[in-house]
């Protein structure tokens, strides 16, 4: 049988250029992205279908994303004219991260570049990337001089109404809890990232956004017109208190965020890292003075610590006692009394072999909070000034807090602050802020962000008590997924509000949650009075990781994920549910020769209580155990000598 031209080109490039239709394949031919002119003329409409491979044929996953930019002169839509299309370009990157779910990264897909006209013969790229676990397409004006502004963007992602979704409301602090819904019924504005899966539960898909930087704001989701049509949209105008203009500002050569949707199964949704093979690579020649690490933290417990020099050096000891680098100075440090100052604190501090990381007011009028010190991040010479007193101090990171807004002003804001310190080696935090938008990539020192309704939320009411088992079983295929969040974890004893998940759920969660720093949340008597065992885990467990497995789950119910640092392995399984769970685990990611030690902590008794048992196993062991209604296991791996 004879092939056809057409098809011989698709087999032998992965893409077809027509005025109808270009589809570009991912490197492992299972997924696919589509262009398509839905009307049969050179000036028309053009939108995005994304495929996936289910046996021997693609199933429609996504059926229509709409594209198209409103700029200030012109429209970017209806009237497009394709002019030219590119070959395949495979893209294969190699790149390191001094933090995050994966230490040596690999960046490989498929790129083709389609140029367009405007009937006033402005030109307009789109750019299309295909990965195995993912597509991404961005937008280009390619003209060398103008500038403008962009009244709208019109991508829109269309979804069947029997998709199963998980969306959190939007909030500028992006601190909401997920809902799982079956259908669009509920339409509002959406936070990033949005996870959505198919009808026929044989993929998923995670909508988001990559490469953000100085020439957009951050966008959302909304879904008013239709509910099962999520456009993107511009922050609104009472963001940050009404400061910083709603439509961003742009000067040619310019290229839009990368718009991003990882697909595959759960797996394949945990385990990527596409946002940050997407974004800017590292600005910094040197990460060397980068240092991912665990801290204590006394806000937690007591909202007020900082002003207690007593209770400063108390966490200071938890956390030379546990093994931890760091320990932080929250809120209200330039307050301290009963004993001791500043100084006396970070002399202390350093006297037991710490690095001090240290709160700060955002300031400026887009936030309501007085917070001080107030104002001493806001302008680059206040920032220049502050930032090399502090690394005089010893001071090795900031955690600035209380952005409130996405806008272009503020985004720009978020960059100032990391370029500055950068300069004088100092790790940043964000808090009170937008999530992840792959700047850990292009700037390493940026540790982890919040950017989620974390522990913190057992201070504000009694509404978490009973949200937060199936709030901890949602982020781990949502939020997580797209960068660092410091939930600030692992927590025993209660603070102003009581927790409901066992002890072990608790423990998981420094295995289950990633972040560059990772602030552990309870008192020195919560930890103080822990089992030897649990404590040698919390002495040992890594925050930063080589590589990650999700191992089963399901969001809001319950997940189990590995994560490996060196040669040794880490498991964290938590149960949202009010009955039992009885979880199998298998080890088949463990190389298939050698031998390995396992210990096991789970689940005691009752849910403050832990059982522990030593195991070898190898790559074809299979371990059975249980966790109580919301409860949780962890586990250490080790090879045997």
């Amino acid at each position: 049988m004879r092939l056809s031209n057409t098809l011989i080109i698709i087999l032998l490039l992965g893409v077809v250029n027509s005025f109808a239709r270009t589809t570009i394949n991912s490197p492992n031919k299972k997924l696919q992205l589509q262009l398509i002119n839905h009307q049969k003329s050179d000036y028309s409409n053009w939108y995005l279908k994304v495929e996936y491979l289910v046996g021997e044929h693609y199933k429609e996953i996504i059926p229509r994303i709409d594209l198209g930019l409103e700029r200030e002169d012109q429209v970017f839509s209806k009237e497009l004219k394709l002019v030219k299309t590119s070959k395949t370009h495979a893209i294969h990157e190699g790149y390191a991260s001094r933090h995050g779910k994966r230490s040596n990264r690999t960046n490989d897909g498929n790129e083709v570049i389609l140029n367009f006209i405007t009937p006033q013969k402005t030109k307009l790229n789109l750019f299309l990337r295909t990965y195995n676990d993912g597509i991404a397409f961005r937008y280009e004006f390619p003209d060398k001089q103008g500038s403008y502004i962009i009244n709208d963007e019109l991508t829109a992602y269309s979804v069947s109404d029997s998709t199963k979704r998980w969306l959190e409301k939007f909030n500028p602090a992006n601190e909401g809890l997920y809902s799982c819904m079956l259908d669009g019924s509920v339409q509002q504005d959406w936070c990033y990232p949005a996870l959505f899966q198919s009808p026929d539960s044989l993929c998923w898909f995670l909508i988001h956004e990559a490469d953000l930087d100085r020439n957009y704001c951050g966008t959302k989701l909304t879904n008013f017109k239709d509910g099962n049509v999520y456009k993107l949209t511009f922050p609104d105008e009472w963001n940050g208190r009404g400061t910083g203009h709603i439509l961003p500002s742009i000067t040619l050569p310019w290229k839009s965020p990368w718009r991003s949707i990882i697909v595959g199964s759960l797996a394949d949704i945990v385990e990527s890292t596409l946002i940050d093979d997407l974004s800017s690579p590292s600005v910094l020649t040197d990460a060397s003075w980068i240092k991912p690490g665990l801290s204590s933290w006394n806000y937690w417990s007591n909202n007020h610590g900082t002003r207690d020099y007593q209770v400063v050096c108390k966490f200071a000891d938890l956390a030379a006692d546990m093994g931890w680098p760091y320990t932080l100075l929250d809120w209200e440090w330039d307050a301290m009394g009963n004993g001791g100052n500043l100084n006396d604190a970070l002399s202390y501090i350093h006297s037991l072999g710490l690095k001090p990381l240290i709160w700060y007011n955002s300031g400026g009028d887009h936030t309501w909070v007085g917070a001080t010190p107030k104002d001493r991040m806001l302008t680059h010479e206040n920032r220049m000034a502050e930032f090399r007193k502090l690394k005089e101090m010893g001071i090795a990171g900031v955690k600035v807090d209380f952005f409130e807004s996405e806008k272009q002003n503020m985004i720009n804001y978020y960059l100032d602050i990391l370029e500055d310190a950068a300069r004088f080696e100092i790790m940043v935090y964000f808090h009170g802020c937008l999530v992840p938008r792959g700047w850990q990539r292009t700037y390493p020192h940026l540790m982890t962000y919040e950017g989620v309704r974390g522990a913190e939320w057992y201070n504000n009411g009694p509404e978490f008590t009973t949200t937060a088992p199936e709030h901890n079983t949602t982020l781990p295929f949502t939020r997580n997924v797209v960068g660092s969040m410091d939930y600030t974890p692992v927590t025993f004893t209660n603070s102003q509000y009581t927790h409901i998940t066992s002890y072990a759920h608790e423990l998981a969660l420094s295995v289950v949650f990633e972040s560059g720093i990772q602030h552990m949340a309870d008192r020195p008597e919560g930890y103080n009075r822990l089992p030897y065992f649990v404590k040698n885990f919390l002495r040992t467990v890594p925050c930063s990781w080589n590589d990650i497995k999700l191992l089963d789950g399901y969001p809001g119910q319950f997940a189990v994920v590995a994560r490996q640092k060196g040669n040794a392995w880490y498991v964290g399984g938590i149960n949202s549910d009010s009955k039992e769970k009885k979880q199998t685990v298998k080890f088949d990611f463990l190389p298939i020769s050698g031998k390995y030690k396992l210990t096991l902590i789970a689940d005691g008794e009752h849910d403050q209580t832990f059982s522990m048992k030593h195991m070898v196993i190898d790559s074809n062991s299979v371990l059975n155990v249980s966790m109580l209604r919301r409860g949780g296991f962890a586990a250490k791996i080790i090879p045997l000598n």
